[in-house]
């Protein structure tokens, strides 16, 4: 068997396909839709394995009073009904899981689970009701739909599997249906947990302890999820209480980190768990054809001006911020655009940290800045940090706007028509951050910490900047004043003036922008590093 021809599956929470199919929460899901897209470009024998979200993620808007609420729609999908179905236990009653499929959005073949069929009880129809919705025993029902649900179901649509990728630890509970294969077939428990360790890898993206899922064991026993594990190989494989990263690590024969940066941080993280699988760095990368603009991509290839091209994609973006917030801002000022996860870590709002400095610049409207995205549900920081934005927009009209409910069409319209891409992290806690590949892509210059991807790819005041100099303290305020100073410094001292009065200096970097990142952070090359890195049993 070649290379090119190992099957793989792919088992993840969320895809971020297209805004008409609401599978996804954020950067995990954009991930793995620019992931299948890339599968099925380069005819790669991958499919995923999801599953069908009856209400998908929030929909976040803000109220009268500023402050983000949730919202919730059940939603229809166009897909392909396969008509397979398979049953998993849980909470120690049959479920049925019922099998639908996609390929319609550029997509190598997604399977999607559903458990909202008949003959199942009212609790257990909602078992795939809201993805990341709930708390510990629900989210367990999920896992247990995608890892065992999923396995059973490969099985069933006569589906033959090499390797089994496990995206984000939502998905271990598949290596125990492995598990559960091999010792009905009279494996013993050692052997067939070696075995099943030789076909899987795993990819994680967190670089914070607590963002890493743990499960309490009674409440795993009880919603199913030993799987016919006694407690103590339960402990063995996972730990105490039970890290779905931990279990993952130890499950697999190979895992990776997201970058080069969070390869270091993953290992220093999980150094301490025995038996754990070598972390290797696969840095993240993009679908070229959802996320970069043609026209930015002919002017570059025929070595045409970039900036004319790109102030008619920015005329767009002004028209649907206009369109979606009322906001009218200025095609000839400088325009800056963040979109992220409203987490602390994040710092959506460090740039208003000294409002003294920044203000006279956002009042007048000669820095403007435009805002996009939500807090988890149950994050009252995250909305606190939302509920900020909202507040500096209304208090500067000319130089800030919020856009709510953040998808993937205000990803593709600020990636594409901001003039700068900010970025400002708590350094080493950014995994890796796709979205600053998509802005360089289209001559969108980004400004960042060097954190993530961005390390990798910067050339200060060549193809974009770094915020600092790769500062990290465990004392946060002490962080947070070292790196708001860099920014303003940056920000004001470099990037303000090069827009105002260098254009041709913004031309090129433009360009370097594209150039230096066009090949190194397409999915083909990620794809290519996760067969040669990962999915190979013999590396080179």
């Amino acid at each position: 068997m070649s290379d090119r021809d190992l099957r793989v599956a792919y088992f993840c929470m969320e895809y971020g396909l297209h805004d008409d199919l609401k599978l996804y929460a954020g950067g995990l899901g954009i991930l793995a839709g620019d992931y299948l897209k890339g599968a099925h470009d380069t005819g790669r024998p991958i499919i995923g394995i999801g599953i069908k979200w009856k209400q998908g993620y929030t929909d976040q808007y803000v109220n009268d009073d500023g402050r983000p609420y949730d919202s919730y729609t059940t939603r229809t999908y166009d897909l392909v009904d396969t008509g397979v179905t398979v049953t998993v236990t849980i909470r120690e009653r049959p479920v049925l899981v019922k099998v639908w499929r996609t390929e319609a959005y550029g997509n190598s073949t997604l399977y999607l689970l559903d458990t909202d069929v008949d003959g199942n009880a009212d609790a257990d129809r909602w078992i795939c009701g809201q993805l990341y919705g709930w708390f510990a025993e629900e989210r367990l029902a999920q896992e247990i739909v995608l890892g065992i649900g999923g396995v059973r179901a490969l099985r069933a649509l006569g589906v033959d599997v090499d390797v089994y990728h496990f995206n984000e630890g939502h998905a271990v509970l598949a290596a125990l249906e492995l598990i559960a294969e091999r010792r009905a077939a009279g494996a013993s428990f050692d052997e067939a947990r070696r075995t099943t360790r030789d076909e899987v890898v795993f990819t994680t993206h967190t670089p914070v302890i607590q963002g890493n899922e743990s499960h309490d064991l009674d409440t795993m026993e009880y919603v199913g999820a030993f799987h016919g594990l006694s407690r103590d190989q339960m402990i063995g494989i996972g730990g105490d209480p039970f890290n779905m990263t931990v279990a993952a690590l130890r499950l697999a024969r190979k895992s990776n980190a997201v970058a080069q940066l969070h390869a270091e941080t993953a290992n220093q993280m999980w150094g301490h768990v025995e038996g754990r699988s070598q972390i290797v760095g696969i840095t993240n990368c993009i679908h070229r054809p959802t996320w970069v603009d043609d026209r930015i991509v002919d002017a570059w290839r025929n070595e045409r001006p970039l900036r004319p091209v790109h102030d008619e994609i920015k005329a767009e973006l002004l028209a649907f911020v206009e369109t979606r917030a009322g906001v009218t801002l200025r095609q000839d000022r400088l325009l800056i655009g963040f979109s992220r996860r409203a987490a602390p870590y994040k710092r959506s709002d460090l740039i208003f940290s000294d409002l003294e400095r920044i203000e006279p610049y956002l009042r007048d409207g000669r820095i403007q800045i435009v805002f996009s995205g939500k807090a988890h549900p149950l994050d009252d920081t995250g909305k606190d940090i939302v509920a900020n934005l909202v507040t500096m927009m209304r208090n500067y009209p000319a130089g800030v706007v919020f856009l709510e409910n953040y998808g993937m069409e205000i990803g593709r319209m600020l990636t594409r028509g901001s003039d700068v891409w900010l970025n400002n992290p708590r350094r080493p806690q950014e995994a890796s951050g796709t979205s600053g590949m998509k802005a360089a892509m289209n001559g969108v210059l980004n400004c960042s910490i060097l954190d993530g991807w961005w390390p990798e790819a910067c050339e200060h005041g060549v193809n974009g900047w770094q915020i600092g100099d790769g500062f990290e303290s465990d004392d946060v305020a002490e962080l947070d004043a070292h790196d708001r100073d860099a920014l303003y410094r940056v920000l004001l001292d470099e990037v303000l003036p090069t827009y105002e009065n260098d254009s041709e200096r913004w031309e090129s970097m433009m360009r370097s922008s594209i150039e230096s990142t066009w090949e190194s952070f397409a999915v083909e090359r990620m794809l290519d590093d996760y067969e040669r890195m990962l999915y190979r049993t013999d590396p080179a």
